[in-house]
């Protein structure tokens, strides 16, 4: 039951894995799996709302994706757009703010239109942030991190100044990272960030994830003891 919650993380970073290998069991096309992968979302982002996460990171599309068949990556690109203009009024009613994390490199230019509208018309939006991750990749970010701090002229940092030159330094690392379809590795998501992030993975697949997978994650992050590198009291 939700009521036996006592320690919620501030912040949740999801890899939505398994639309594909969902559509295929079925015998649908794999946009189809990215189509119902968008309701596992929209139930995602309610229920982290009404628990009191307050960020919620979302791994959507990655640089390595546009590896992906042509038919594939238009047919995502199209329902971004969909989706995020579509959803911008739900956003607005449960109070949450939307974010977009990566390079704007070779996105469509109406997906790069409805970015700017997410984050313009929910910017006042309070209660939660949720942070939608597109053609982005950890590596990529460390590079441009890098790229901007030497055109700053600086010669030597530390790492709160590295942090300031990241994509979204206002945005508190995550304390808990979940991956679904039993896949077991972060696939080059948010290296810099994770570096003391609790790790849940469940066999469901994204399309699937629901309510109930979702606490049985955070129930297993209550029961952790985070340490960040320190020993602990016995």
């Amino acid at each position: 039951m939700i009521e036996n919650l006592y320690k919620i993380p501030n912040h949740v970073a999801i890899i939505m894995d398994g639309n594909g290998r969902w559509a295929k069991r079925r015998g649908l096309q794999r946009i189809e799996g990215h189509r119902e992968g968008t309701k596992a979302v929209e139930r995602t982002i309610k229920f982290a709302r009404n628990v009191g996460i307050k960020y919620l990171t979302l791994f959507a599309f990655s640089t390595e994706n546009w590896q992906r068949p042509p038919e594939e990556v238009n047919a995502i690109m199209s329902l971004l757009v969909e989706y995020i203009n579509q959803k911008i009024p739900l956003l607005i009613e449960n109070d949450v703010r939307l974010l977009f994390m990566g390079r704007k490199e070779k996105l469509w230019d109406s997906v790069l239109k409805a970015m700017e509208k997410g984050e313009n018309e929910t910017a006042r939006c309070k209660s939660m942030t949720t942070i939608i991750t597109l053609n982005y990749s950890g590596r990529a970010e460390i590079v441009d991190t890098v790229n901007k701090i030497l055109k700053s002229g600086k010669k030597e940092i530390t790492e709160e100044e590295f942090k300031k030159f990241m994509y979204r330094p206002e945005i508190p690392e995550p304390d808990l990272l979940i991956r679904t379809s039993g896949e077991k590795r972060i696939s080059n998501f948010l290296l810099w960030q994770l570096a003391y992030t609790e790790l849940y993975f469940t066999d469901t697949l994204w399309p699937d994830f629901d309510e109930d997978e979702f606490l049985k994650a955070l129930y297993d992050y209550q029961s952790r003891e985070r340490r960040f590198g320190k020993v602990l009291d016995e």
